[in-house]
């Protein structure tokens, strides 16, 4: 009876399998989404970033075709998040802000000089109080 003679019936309910692929939610558009846009309505702001982790209702997610011409109503801004993950090289200015912290790192004594000590083993008010950055270390009276 409720078997056909061409093989079990289909069911009319779509299947409860997810494609993997997250699709653009423009229509007519079948590209991986790329990217997710969402709306601030309070800031009149479009948000673009990379794409989230889970869709979302409010949510749009966009290709890489529909996220560059993607453009605000009049108003509004449109604040384009780029991804974080990507390794970003850094620039010369980025390497030298890091050598001269490492060569200031080296001179605790010159620092200690700079303020205001008489010398590198007092802290200029008679306590025996050594400074270094922003930590102290105080000598115990024994000594």
């Amino acid at each position: 009876m409720g078997e056909s003679r061409r093989g079990p019936v289909k069911s009319a309910v779509p299947s409860n399998v997810v494609s993997l692929v997250r699709r653009c939610s423009r229509t007519a558009c079948g590209r991986p989404a790329v990217a997710t846009l969402t709306y601030v309505y309070a800031d009149s702001t479009a948000v673009l970033g990379p794409l989230a982790t889970y869709a979302e209702p409010h949510c749009y997610d966009l290709c890489a075709e529909h996220s560059e011409r993607l453009t605000a109503p009049r108003g509004w801004d449109v604040v384009r998040l780029t991804d974080g993950s990507a390794p970003s090289r850094p620039s010369g200015d980025d390497l030298e802000a890091l050598a001269n912290a490492v060569r200031e790192a080296a001179r605790p004594h010159d620092r200690a000089a700079q303020a205001g000590g008489s010398g590198p083993g007092s802290g200029g008010n008679g306590t025996g109080e050594t400074r270094r950055g922003h930590l102290r270390v105080l000598r115990s009276p024994d000594s």
